[in-house]
């Protein structure tokens, strides 16, 4: 849509001249270059000279339309305030869209905002995708549910902030809008382009999209450096130590958490120069000698001993004040000199070539140095401004870091979900989903996180008996099985389990390893249930001959008997032997002669996806795990 075409909407473009006045091309349609799976449109604006084009690309095996937009000039360079990825209409068979704010500790919460005469506009000026501001939108049809009817999402694939426009015309028309936040460009340029919008369609409900996005973004986006090797446990000792780094200790904890099922350990923040607390150090990427006075070797050869891989903390893109890369490069910081702190702490320049020199340098002789085959790589503070040329940098960073070391898995993490969106997953291979280990938070963020993330790349961790950010107390096997939904991991001191609850997360953990190889290919579907106290999943195998439903009761009902959970995506006429795997968690309240107590059941799909399932009743914080094979 063009400002000079007396669009009466919002415009996808604006732009100025070198001298701040306003420009207003008219592009007209000079070249279409279609393929067998893209189409190229090039337009032209002969009195400016600027070239504006879009092309789409249609990923075949998962219906999933990239779409990327570009504007360049050969003459004089332009100021752009703002350049959507290429429009896309709006359904006027829709009466609400889907967003998706947060917090920390409380990422992927779903807004819904009924259509209306105007516009609905996001514009995250905090430098990163963000807790608050995923970038995506859903807009159902009218009636569509997780499982049925007609539904529209889209993704914008970039790590800097975007803009999002959700508009209704006076005539009725509708338009979705894209593009990076809103003078977030800096400088004059001759060339700009949008990151890639991600579109798909269903008219299987929300569930079609998401199915589309998890294949899409696992086996499409993602370079797996290692794709023949099952997803390991991780160990992770954040939640165990802290900055309190004692070799001997870590050792321990090492041998424990290898007893319980972890195949790999990974030493968080506080390894490295004067690191005692979150005020200092950060740019100092050396081993610190006060804590590791042998170096790291000695722990990393412990964890090897256990057979176990060894994975790392850092934070590349942050400098502390109080560090000895400040003191040699303050002008090295982002922004002004007297800018408030995000966790005490600035970000670095990524935008300048001998920043991301320095950091490949020290990030370099860090792998070099030892055997280490995972960086979780962190970002704890929003950005002091908006500016493009510093993700490009960390980008760049990142594709340097990969081409050097192949084999090498980072995992995204910013404070949790801060930094989740499909341009950082170009680069790496893990998101740390959110820093609330607790497993009621956690299983709703999961749920949601679904319609866009496949269970391969979505960490989920066994918190401490106490969870630290939520101070709730819940019980193992609750924990235990919500990780168990996702890449599972532990990050608790494991000293602290008592024998019931090692025995309980080591029989999650082996029933994990058993069904990995499936369920880290399987696909996530949201069950549509009329207990709203109710949060159930339905992960199935690609080829239809098994899957597992995740029922977790996270409130109380308001009703006495449970409801029958429907099931999808199964064949109507085929039969399916389904049976509780976790029968004995039953409390003896649960009373009655309920055939799934007991017993296997063989039922069709029809009753499955029609009736459902009875399944016992059960206390608040618990979960009912069920597997189902075709018969």
């Amino acid at each position: 849509p063009q400002a000079s075409r007396t669009f009466p909407g919002q415009a996808g473009l604006s732009l100025k001249n070198i001298s701040g006045v306003p420009i207003f091309p008219r592009f007209m349609l000079v070249e279409a270059q279609p393929a067998e799976q893209s189409l190229t449109l090039i337009y032209e604006d002969k009195e400016t000279a600027l070239k504006y084009t879009a092309r789409f690309d249609l990923d075949a095996d998962t219906g999933i339309v990239c779409a990327r937009s570009s504007l360049a000039n050969g003459g004089e360079p332009f100021l752009v305030e703002h350049l959507c990825a290429p429009v896309f209409p709006a359904t006027q068979q829709s009466d609400e869209m889907i967003e998706f704010s947060g917090r920390w500790c409380g990422e992927f919460q779903m807004e819904k905002h009924k259509w209306s005469a105007g516009a609905r506009l996001r514009d995250n000026h905090t430098g990163r995708t963000g807790h608050e501001h995923f970038p995506a939108l859903i807009v159902p049809e009218r009636g569509a549910t997780n499982t049925l009817g007609n539904v529209y999402a889209f993704h914008y694939g970039w790590s800097g902030g975007h803009r999002m426009l959700a508009e209704e015309l006076p005539d009725g028309r509708r338009q979705i809008q894209f593009g990076h936040a809103s003078n977030s460009e800096l400088g004059p340029s001759h060339f700009i382009e949008s990151a890639t919008l991600y579109a798909s369609f269903s008219v299987d409900g929300l569930n079609g999209c998401a199915k589309r996005f998890q294949r899409f973004v696992r086996d499409k986006l993602i370079a797996w450096p290692k794709p023949d090797q099952p997803r390991p446990v991780h160990y992770n000792c954040w939640e165990a130590v802290y900055f309190d780094h004692q070799m001997e200790e870590l050792k321990e904890i090492a041998t424990r958490a290898h007893t319980l099922g972890a195949e790999r350990f990974v030493l968080d923040d506080g390894w490295f120069s004067k690191r005692d607390d979150d005020t200092t150090s950060l740019g100092d990427w050396f081993v610190d000698a006060r804590k590791y006075p042998d170096g790291l070797a000695p722990l990393l050869d412990h964890v090897h001993s256990l057979g176990m891989t060894f994975g790392i903390w850092v934070e590349p893109e942050m400098i502390s004040p109080q560090s000895d890369l400040f003191n040699a490069h303050p002008e090295w910081a982002l922004g002004d000199k007297d800018q408030i702190l995000g966790r005490g702490q600035m970000a670095l320049n990524m935008a300048l070539e001998e920043v991301r020199g320095y950091l490949f340098e020290r990030l370099s002789a860090l792998l070099l140095e030892h055997e280490i085959d995972y960086i979780k790589w962190d970002h704890n503070r929003l950005l002091p401004i908006a500016d493009n040329a510093q993700i490009r940098g960390t980008y760049q960073l990142l594709d340097r870091l990969k081409r050097a070391f192949p084999k090498i898995e980072i995992e995204s993490c910013a404070s949790g979900g801060g930094r989740i969106d499909f341009g950082i997953l170009e680069r790496t291979q893990r998101v740390w989903l959110s820093d609330s280990n607790d497993a009621l938070e956690r299983l709703r963020i999961q749920h949601n996180a679904a319609l866009f993330l496949p269970a391969a790349i979505t960490g989920s961790h066994v918190g401490p008996r106490k969870c630290k950010t939520s101070g709730r107390v819940l019980d193992m096997r609750l924990r235990a099985w919500v990780a168990a939904q996702r890449h599972m991991g532990f990050e608790m001191d494991p000293r602290e389990l008592t024998e019931e609850e090692a025995d309980v997360l080591r029989h999650v953990t082996r029933w994990w390893k058993d069904n990995r190889d499936w369920m880290m290919d399987a696909d996530i579907y949201r069950l549509d249930s009329m207990d709203a106290a109710l949060i159930a999943e339905q992960q199935m195998a690609q080829d239809g001959s098994k899957f597992v439903v995740f029922a977790g009761q996270a409130a109380t009902s308001t009703q006495i008997a449970p409801r029958p959970l429907a099931l999808c995506a199964l064949a109507p006429r085929a039969k399916y032997k389904i049976e509780l795997l976790n029968s004995e968690d039953a409390h003896h309240f649960s009373r009655g002669n309920l055939a799934i107590k007991s017993r296997p059941l063989e039922l069709s799909g029809t009753y499955l996806m029609n009736h459902g399932v009875d399944l016992p009743w059960r206390f608040p914080e618990t979960m009912w795990v069920l597997q189902g094979t075709l018969q």
